[in-house]
């Protein structure tokens, strides 16, 4: 039977473990915009967290990670794309230990993710509150064999309507919510010179708010059903083109990395330059 000192944790197997050390500080703070092509469009948000978690070793970054007893590298995702769609618009950041030029970090990274999960722009965060600042997102969908001019048919209606009603299972059962009043803007393109295959089907150009309950772009497929009877044969192929500050009075969608450049382009000196100038030998 163990004595009362031992159950206090005064014997060897009682003490408690020594903690190790804290975690080194963030000094530098990347976003990176990426994209989801091809057939990486099917990967989901938790594939995609392991692949780029993946990358970030493989290319050595000098992650900052959480306390705790199962640290993680300090990742934030912003409104990940539904599983199936496409995406040239992808958001996240990543917080650093060393600070990185975030154009070679981007090279880094791309020659370990997988092609169709590419990094297009890294910029270093000099503002706060990136995820205020999606507050919309341009989706293109394109539905073969469908006419372009059963498309605009049912786009009228879908926008004259007050109200859209539309039905989707979630995990807490079948939910109704109105699709029509998260659409700001809704167009049907015509066919492109140096796109043979856009002659026959029909693209749809929408600008959708991000509220809640979340509008998908499968919900105002939906909605056009239900307002037009417009049922394509094939499942439609959908793109996220951007997300951003929303603009309502011309319906578009703004840059959400345009205020950190001009933040560096006004301060040029980034935490880099700042760690060379420190160095030993480095310029006053």
């Amino acid at each position: 039977m163990l004595d009362r000192k031992e159950v206090q944790g005064d014997s060897p197997l009682g003490k408690r473990q020594p903690e190790g050390p804290p975690p080194a500080p963030a000094v530098q703070r990347i976003r990176l915009r990426y994209t989801k092509r091809g057939r990486l469009r099917f990967t989901s948000h938790r594939d995609f967290q392991r692949a780029f978690e993946r990358a970030l070793r493989r290319a050595e970054v000098p992650m900052a990670y959480s306390a705790g007893f199962t640290p993680h590298p300090k990742v934030s995702y912003a409104n990940a794309a539904p599983t199936g769609t496409g995406s040239e618009a992808e958001y996240l950041e990543i917080q650093l230990t060393e600070a990185r030029d975030p154009e070679k970090l981007r090279a880094l990274l791309n020659e370990s993710l997988p092609a169709g999960l590419d990094v297009i722009e890294s910029v270093e965060a000099r503002t706060s509150g990136l995820a205020d600042r999606l507050q919309a997102s341009v989706w293109e969908i394109r539905i073969d064999q469908v006419a372009r001019a059963d498309a605009e048919r049912a786009a009228a209606a879908f926008l004259e309507a007050d109200t859209v009603e539309v039905e989707r299972r979630t995990k807490n059962g079948l939910r109704t919510f109105d699709a029509r009043a998260a659409v700001a803007r809704l167009e049907v393109l015509p066919p492109r010179a140096d796109r043979p295959g856009d002659a026959g089907c029909a693209i749809l150009r929408l600008v959708v708010r991000h509220l809640t309950p979340a509008v998908r772009p499968d919900d105002v497929l939906s909605g056009l059903r239900a307002t037009a009877d417009l049922a394509p044969p094939v499942p439609a192929a959908v793109t996220r083109l951007a997300q951003g500050l929303l603009d309502e009075e011309s319906g578009t969608v703004t840059d959400p990395l345009a205020p950190d450049r001009e933040a560096v382009q006004a301060a040029p000196t980034t935490a880099a330059e700042l760690t060379a100038a420190m160095a030993p030998g480095g310029s006053a």
